[in-house]
């Protein structure tokens, strides 16, 4: 039984018109100063923070919004004002306000798990608030039961850090000691969370300033009109462009996280059936996503609060994937997500208690096993309904690092989000070491070095990791540190057993791996999810990431592609026979490596057919589903 989830803040606009009488000049000034100040904003948090995680690994998003709460920038996805206006009136808030809040029950859906923290500033213009700056980001410590807050057998929330529900953390431009005491106090990495607060607080109020002077310049009127343009534009761009390439019907898919932290490996179920409803629909031409199906709640870490506001963070979370259906790539870059496409979708939701719809104090912390993979059911149900025109399956986030005490005997903690291949497409292949969350990166060798027991012995791609297909899969890092310094290791992770699939003919990538000491005396695997397996002082830690997968039958390659792949060490000699049905000639080491054509013209022959299934999930799949080789819903 699905059920569509209340909000308090319906979506509206804020003039008569809803901006179509804004002057189209002055509409693409005031988008391209909203855009300069949210990039000032990320860019003074860069540039002040101290916590590797945010300064270098740039784990952190700003966003933009009205008066009315909706998302008026469209490079990344951000947090919600929602939990800030529900709690203090706006009417009551005053200049210098810095509110704050982590508590994820009470995100209205916009904070995930406990160590995003989240920074609300409101603008002021004539006494009134006009609009808000929000940043929030991914920090290295907020309390809880293991270092890094991210316990992977959590079974609660309270064992995963500190939790503070919206507080006015600056009152008119004072600082709350009292509660950056209580927080610093509960962190194991105190001057970095501090250091952080001051340099995301300071960063907002900066680009509060900078709205403000925006709205002096043009006038409240005139630029809440250009808000107005600015969200009708994307609502009928999306209408017209995405929406038309969908037909009218439903269609349903669902993709699992593997495990949970506390229950064995199994299929935790993810479902989307996609209803695309025609322009005579009385209640409009939309996509509807019936997420009922979905699993009961995990024991451990890995469910997401997505019911709260009528979904509306998920709505915008997973909206970029329909920028795939663009005319072209060039297209697709340019297409905005903000509030727009709000009205364009409509959520419906199982009953509480599963996956989605959690129940306090249900953990979250490895939410991102569940939202990530709600990416790829979308674009695996959006697959079905327009015959493959969708990239197959992307990296997904995982966070690994060591920590201990360094050489001079002081507690570190070094936590990375290393990227992976994303997905082939019908047009070319998929990208490699990609990084889901939008300007984020692997951390500096020199400034790990630097700074930790260990040594970075080498950082490649992960040869094979990506799925093979007519356009293969892009490919996952492979990276080696030798310790220094006895310490522990820390994973959490996903896609260690079901992988990256392909579509239409295409295989899975390769899975996540890490593996201590390879080729040593103490060579072991490492689960996906652990907390703190012990490391000695020099052993190797070699992690592989995902790679991507492929689209299309591999055999279907061009051979010359599969050569040059094999000549950049992206696809072995081995795989080029096996996967590709490619008979190599000459040699790679001295630039005559080509191929044989009649010989992988006979080789290609005589393959078996390909799989009746529309979606290949990997070998890892069938140890969790019995022995089936595909499940139901991956025919079309």
């Amino acid at each position: 039984m699905s059920r569509r989830a209340p909000t308090q803040f319906p979506f509206g606009h804020l003039t008569a018109d809803a901006g179509a009488s804004a002057d189209p000049v002055l509409v693409e000034i005031v988008q391209g100063s909203l855009a300069s100040v949210e990039m000032e904003v990320e860019t003074a948090i860069g540039r002040t923070s101290r916590s590797p995680m945010i300064r270098d690994a740039h784990d952190f998003r700003a966003g933009i919004h009205d008066r009315l709460l909706r998302k008026l920038t469209g490079r990344s996805y951000s947090a919600l004002v929602h939990p800030v206006a529900r709690d203090f009136p706006i009417e009551e808030m005053r200049e210098g306000d810095v509110f704050f809040h982590n508590d994820v029950y009470r995100s209205e859906g916009g904070i995930g798990h406990l160590p995003d923290l989240c920074v609300t500033v409101p603008v002021f213009s004539g006494g009134k608030v006009v609009a808000f700056v929000q940043a929030f980001g991914h920090h290295d410590d907020i309390g809880g039961a293991v270092p890094g807050s991210m316990p992977s057998n959590a079974t609660s929330v309270f064992e995963e850090g500190l939790m503070v529900p919206p507080i006015r953390l600056w009152d008119a431009g004072v600082p709350n000691r009292a509660a950056l005491s209580i927080m610093t106090r509960n962190s194991r990495m105190p001057e970095s969370l501090a250091a952080d607060l001051d340099a995301e607080c300071s960063a907002c109020l900066m680009g509060a300033r900078r709205l403000g002077e925006l709205f002096d310049r043009y006038g409240t009127d005139t630029v809440e009109s250009c808000f107005d343009a600015i969200i009708s534009r994307t609502t009928e761009t999306y209408r017209r462009e995405i929406l038309s390439q969908i037909p009218v019907g439903s269609w349903v898919w669902e993709d699992y996280a593997e495990h949970d932290g506390v229950d064995e490996p199994m299929l935790h179920t993810q479902r989307i059936t996609l209803t695309r409803t025609p322009s005579d629909d009385p209640d409009g031409e939309r996509l509807v996503l019936d997420f009922d199906g979905t699993s009961p709640q995990a024991k451990g870490p890995i469910n997401h609060c997505g019911d709260y506001s009528d979904g509306v963070f998920l709505k915008k979370w997973l909206a970029p994937i329909l920028r795939n259906l663009a005319d072209s790539p060039e297209r697709m870059a340019e297409l905005d997500v903000n509030e727009g496409i709000v009205p364009l979708i409509e959520m419906r939701f199982p009953e509480p208690g599963t996956l989605l719809t959690p129940v306090f104090p249900a953990p979250t912390n490895a939410r991102t096993f569940v939202i990530l993979r709600l990416l790829g059911v979308l674009a695996g149900v959006v697959a079905k309904a327009v015959d493959g025109r969708m990239p197959a399956d992307q990296e997904t986030i995982r966070y690994t690092g060591v920590y201990g005490e360094d050489l001079e005997g002081r507690p570190y903690l070094m936590r990375e989000v290393l990227g992976g291949g994303s997905g082939g497409r019908y047009y070319a292949d998929g990208e490699d070491t990609i990084h889901v969350v939008p300007d984020s990166r692997n951390l500096p060798t020199e400034f790990t070095e630097a700074r930790f027991p260990f040594r970075v012995e080498s950082l490649s791609l992960a040869m094979d990791s990506g799925g093979a297909g007519q356009f293969r899969g892009g490919l996952g890092y492979e990276k080696h540190i030798r310790m220094l310094k006895d310490g522990h290791f820390m994973s959490i992770a996903d896609r260690s057993i079901l992988a990256c699939w392909g579509v239409k003919g295409g295989h899975a990538g390769k899975p996540f791996e890490v593996t201590i000491d390879p080729g040593g005396p103490n060579e072991r695997e490492v689960d996906a999810l652990a907390d703190a397996e012990p490391i000695k002082a020099g052993e190797v830690v070699r992690i592989r990431t995902t790679g991507g997968g492929g689209w299309g039958n591999p055999l279907d390659r061009d051979p010359a592609l599969v050569v040059r792949d094999v000549v950049w060490r992206k696809v072995s000699p081995e795989a080029a026979l096996a996967d590709y049905g490619v008979v190599l000639t000459g040699d790679l080491d001295d630039d005559s490596l080509s191929y044989d054509e009649a010989a992988t013209r006979a080789e290609r022959q005589g393959r078996p057919e390909p799989s009746e299934a529309f979606f290949d999930r990997g070998p890892g799949y069938a140890r969790l589903a019995d022995g089936a080789a595909y499940a139901e819903v991956d025919l079309v």
